[in-house]
């Protein structure tokens, strides 16, 4: 290929994208919308979320569940999906979280580990997460999740919402309508 045809390629796509000026044209020309954001129906309250049996002892009704791992050296906290496993992770095996702490499993580390975590899911666009009850209940694990809440992640989920009939009497808002006053 020559140059002269390169700079006719080059200055045709030009003309192409330059024709295209606002939003509004681009809405006009958009023939299909694909959602990539397999979490969509969960931000929005209404994707199914797992009940197990009523005979079942603990019952998983969440989408996302922080779970912590201790070992002798190391902790890890990890969120899940209940469908796709660990999602997000940190610990203190991590390279650039432990080479900035005294100790792996002091206050600060689990302090930190929950600053890096929270920051993780922000950047994900995870704001809900369910705290497992079988989280030890301790005064580190209890720092750990107040620098959650601290940095903005809810530590409870919110209800789902499900459709009301139209003889129910109490009919919830819908989290995608905004009310503006």
């Amino acid at each position: 290929m020559n140059v002269i045809n390169r700079l006719q390629l080059f200055n045709f796509s030009k003309i192409n994208i330059r024709k295209i000026q606002s939003n509004a044209t681009l809405v006009d020309n958009c023939q299909n919308v694909h959602n990539r954001n397999p979490r969509n129906l969960e931000y929005l309250r209404i994707a199914h979320r797992p009940h197990g049996y009523h005979l079942e002892r603990k019952i998983p009704s969440y989408w996302h569940k922080l779970t912590l791992t201790r070992s002798i050296k190391y902790v890890t906290f990890e969120v899940e999906h209940f469908e796709n496993g660990v999602v997000l992770s940190a610990s203190t095996k991590e390279w650039p979280i432990k080479k900035r702490l005294y100790r792996c499993q002091d206050s600060a580390a689990y302090i930190n580990l929950g600053r890096v975590l929270a920051q993780r899911c922000l950047e994900s666009g995870i704001l809900f997460v369910h705290a497992d009850p079988d989280l030890p209940d301790c005064e580190k694990t209890n720092l750990a999740l107040q620098q959650l809440i601290n940095e903005g992640i809810s530590l409870s989920e919110p209800l789902r919402y499900i459709h009301p009939n139209p003889w129910d009497i109490n009919r919830p808002e819908k989290p995608w309508e905004i009310h503006e006053n």
